[in-house]
């Protein structure tokens, strides 16, 4: 049974105040609200773990807003003599002890913490000073392939991330050409590896930023046309300046760069895109 965490439990017993889950260790209380009439002895259901305002392990079916060992936005509730209150989606806050505050906490703001079990008080904690978490063995990171990363705060170089919930990163203004939120969770690609650690990430794949401006016009045509566009190296100049408003020499220079970016294909009679239409 893991604190913070979903689990997979059996129904062992049914009382008046709810049902008792358990696995080979342990059992844990699942107040009567969140039953449902068709379980049974024996069934196996999944709760989240955490404990109540007794400090009691308690389980619910609602799902929080963050699990423990993630990084995450929560809104704050409340503040108090004993530190902030984050909304974390089940019945009882989330705690920032002031100890775990870089700076002080506003309600109604949105933070980033980090989610983590307090080993002198086994409660799970949230924490702003969540760089002491970072993953420093970047050994693992693979260049230019799909990561998550959660959008953090703008700085002059660029947007601040958090890759895959274990390594800072970095997107420099120059390497995103669309806008990003604070706290959105989306895509990108990490790039290069730095020797202190930091990554530097993408929003696109790394073939991406080699379409120049003239290729990306062209391939906005091709999506246009329904991803097939019927021009071809032999065409004239009269058909693609009809066509594309290019010259014959911009066109093949363009076609060119999306072909080695693996943007299209080329037919005998026409060109095809290889990615989605918008």
């Amino acid at each position: 049974m893991i604190l913070g965490e979903y689990n997979d439990l059996d129904i062992l017993r049914f009382t008046s105040v709810g049902i008792y889950l358990g696995d080979e260790n342990q059992d844990v209380l699942l107040p009567q609200k969140y039953i449902k009439e068709d379980w049974e002895v024996g069934d196996v259901i999944t709760v989240f773990i955490y404990r109540d305002s007794e400090d009691r392990l308690i389980a619910t079916t609602l799902q929080p807003n963050l699990t423990i060992n993630r990084f995450g936005y929560l809104k704050v509730n409340q503040v108090n003599h004993y530190g902030a209150f984050l909304d974390w989606g089940v019945e009882k806050d989330l705690m920032v002890p002031y100890r775990e505050q870089r700076y002080k906490l506003v309600e109604g703001e949105y933070v980033l913490v980090y989610l983590f079990l307090d080993d002198a008080t086994d409660r799970i904690v949230a924490t702003t000073k969540y760089k002491k978490f970072f993953e420093t063995d970047t050994s693992i990171v693979e260049l230019n392939i799909p990561v998550d990363i959660i959008i953090d705060d703008t700085t002059d170089l660029g947007v601040k991330v958090i890759v895959d919930d274990r390594f800072p990163g970095l997107i420099y203004h120059q390497d995103y050409n669309k806008s990003v939120l604070k706290g959105e969770i989306t895509t990108g690609y990490v790039y290069n590896i730095r020797e202190d650690g930091k990554l530097d990430v993408r929003l696109e794949p790394e073939g991406y930023r080699k379409i120049e401006p003239l290729s990306e016009e062209l391939f906005d045509i091709i999506q246009r046309r329904g991803g097939v566009l019927h021009l071809h190296d032999k065409s004239s100049p009269e058909e693609i300046k009809r066509l594309v408003g290019m010259s014959k020499k911009n066109f093949k220079k363009a076609v060119g760069n999306l072909y080695k970016s693996k943007y299209i294909k080329l037919e005998d009679d026409s060109i095809h895109s290889l990615k989605p239409i918008n």
